[in-house]
């Protein structure tokens, strides 16, 4: 149930986001999610694509230095508090959330959420264990 996720190290000046967004558009690379922390002096991009390898080999062709890691992705309902459900057994387990971003999938029924955590072995099977969806590529795709 890992999923992989691209990362995108990015100095923060004008232009260069863009300049990596392009760099894989150019070669028919959808983004699924993304996500962008920075700092003064650079950013971290995040992405699912479909094409993890490849969207690395682009991008590193174009100057830019990624790492492919593993994630976990997880369908939560969308409403208040579903988030907090989740987030409450990794708690309880003491898994610490390295970092999370999300989506609404298209029928708005369901949020995705990607999260990475210190143990994403442990992560996998206590929210199995609790009945969390656990989103497999395949379905990622298909949102």
């Amino acid at each position: 149930m890992k999923i992989k996720q691209i990362s995108v190290f990015l100095e923060n000046k004008k232009g260069r986001l863009y300049e990596a967004l392009k760099a894989i558009a150019d070669h028919g690379i959808n983004i699924r999610a993304l996500s962008i922390a920075d700092t003064s002096e650079f950013g971290i991009l995040r992405m699912i694509v479909p094409q993890p390898e490849e969207a690395k080999k682009v991008l590193e062709e174009a100057g830019f230095t990624t790492k492919i890691t593993n994630v976990v992705a997880v369908g939560i309902k969308d409403e208040p508090g579903g988030l907090a459900e989740v987030l409450k057994h990794l708690y309880d387990a003491d898994i610490n959330v390295e970092y999370i971003y999300a989506f609404v999938e298209k029928s708005g029924e369901k949020a995705v959420v990607v999260l990475r955590t210190n143990n994403l072995d442990k992560t996998i099977d206590l929210l199995q264990e609790k009945g969390v969806h656990l989103l497999s590529w395949e379905e990622i795709k298909e949102l």
